[in-house]
């Protein structure tokens, strides 16, 4: 659970969207975290008390009077408390008293009381699409955002109102991505990584192909903990049904060529690239125009095949050429002898980490081990969540990037 152990604020302003805010509760405690609501006089309006009470199992705060408080300061003790505040959902008249430091009530009080260098504030705004774009509304934004706020952005589409536009509160499961993304160690700030991820898709004819096992879930969930360490990240996709993290650039691609040409196209100068992707070998030397038809009696088409760029290869000789500011990391999905062949494949493509597992049996799964070899010796990230070996995964490059520029 990745909100294990932490303590979350959760602050509602008014507004039709606290409907989500029911459901982003429930998603918070799901995942770990106790969960601590404050509604203000307008979130009443529209949600009671009581539901939220039940989902989070704590006494909702909607007083900044609240004799329940042993010493009658409920701004101090909650903003003490927490290791994250969300306000979700934050009206236009939360922002507006945000951005003046105003304090007459809970909400606004409680978030100048908190300790800055300590508990962030995540903002999630939601309101009608002409009060988000009026000037009053994007000058309070940029204010906020210069007193340390992290602002979540809005969703586009139609509106209680029945107006469509900006201004929708973005998804109760896109909130918790954010929030879990704000609490982890950023080890990859300033830096751009490109991650390769999923199968690729050699066509036959219009209808076949040849492909891989591979799910994409390891490379993208790689994606999304070098987005959370605070990197600048692009993801090459092979042919997957899996969503985009959030914060990552998307490329969507179906064979090895396309996968080459779009990470060569979009190679950072300096920065990590990781190929996680399950590459083809080889394509098809000819594809047929029209589907090939069985023929009664007749023998199967035979097919020959020619070898496919080798992207890593290319990517590390670029690497070589630049004096290592670009620090590249393979993978390779073996059958059996998984050091051994490990251990040939990081010497063969000249990369400094190479990352091995089993591929029978983490393909389509959403847990992994990984080996990690480099020419010091070896380490083994035991059977764990794909989502938590990305993590260590990524904590073990920002390791080695900083050594090596130390």
């Amino acid at each position: 659970m990745d909100l294990q152990g932490r303590h979350i604020l959760l602050a509602l302003g008014g507004g039709i969207a606290c409907y989500k805010a029911a459901e982003l509760c429930r998603l918070l405690v799901k995942e770990g975290a106790s969960v601590q609501v404050v509604m203000t006089e307008g979130a009443q309006a529209f949600i009671t008390p009581l539901t939220m009470q039940a989902l989070s199992g704590r006494p909702v705060v909607t007083s900044l009077w609240d004799t329940a408080q042993p010493n009658a300061m409920a701004h101090i003790n909650l903003s003490r408390e927490a290791d994250a505040i969300l306000i979700a959902p934050a009206s236009a008249d939360t922002l507006a008293r945000l951005a003046q430091g105003r304090a007459d009530d809970l909400l606004s009080l409680l978030c100048l009381a908190r300790q800055r260098d300590r508990v962030p504030l995540l903002i999630a705004p939601a309101m009608n699409r002409e009060m988000w774009l009026h000037p009053a509304t994007q000058r309070n934004l940029a204010q906020v955002a210069a007193d340390g706020a992290v602002l979540l952005g809005v969703g586009n589409g139609p509106q209680a109102c029945g107006e469509t536009g900006d201004g929708r509160m973005l998804e109760p499961a896109d909130l918790r991505d954010d929030l879990v993304a704000q609490l982890q160690p950023k080890r990859l700030v300033g830096q751009s990584v490109l991650v390769t991820a999923g199968p690729t898709f050699e066509p036959i004819d219009p209808v076949r192909g040849l492909t891989n096992r591979s799910s994409g879930k390891m490379g993208f969930a790689i994606a999304r903990a070098a987005a959370e360490a605070g990197a600048d990240v692009t993801l090459v996709a092979g042919p997957v049904h899996l969503p985009t993290p959030r914060g990552v650039r998307r490329i969507d691609v179906q064979s090895a060529q396309q996968m080459h040409d779009a990470v060569l196209a979009g190679l950072p100068q300096r920065g990590v690239f990781i190929a996680c992707a399950a590459v083809a070998d080889w394509r098809p030397a000819q594809v047929a125009g029209q589907k090939i038809k069985k023929a009664e009696g007749a023998a199967p088409p035979s097919l020959s095949f020619v070898e496919n760029p080798d992207i890593l290869a290319a990517v590390a000789a670029l690497a070589q050429s630049q004096s290592g500011a670009l620090y590249c990391v393979g993978f390779a999905a073996e059958s059996q002898d998984l050091l051994a062949n490990a251990q040939a494949k990081r010497v063969r493509k000249a990369v400094p980490l190479l990352a091995a597992n089993i591929g029978p049996d983490t393909f389509g799964r959403d847990d992994n081990a990984l080996l990690l070899v480099d020419e010091h010796g070896t380490l083994s990230l035991p059977q764990g969540r794909k989502i938590d070996l990305a993590r260590q995964l990524v904590a073990e490059i920002a390791r080695r990037i900083t050594r090596e520029h130390a």
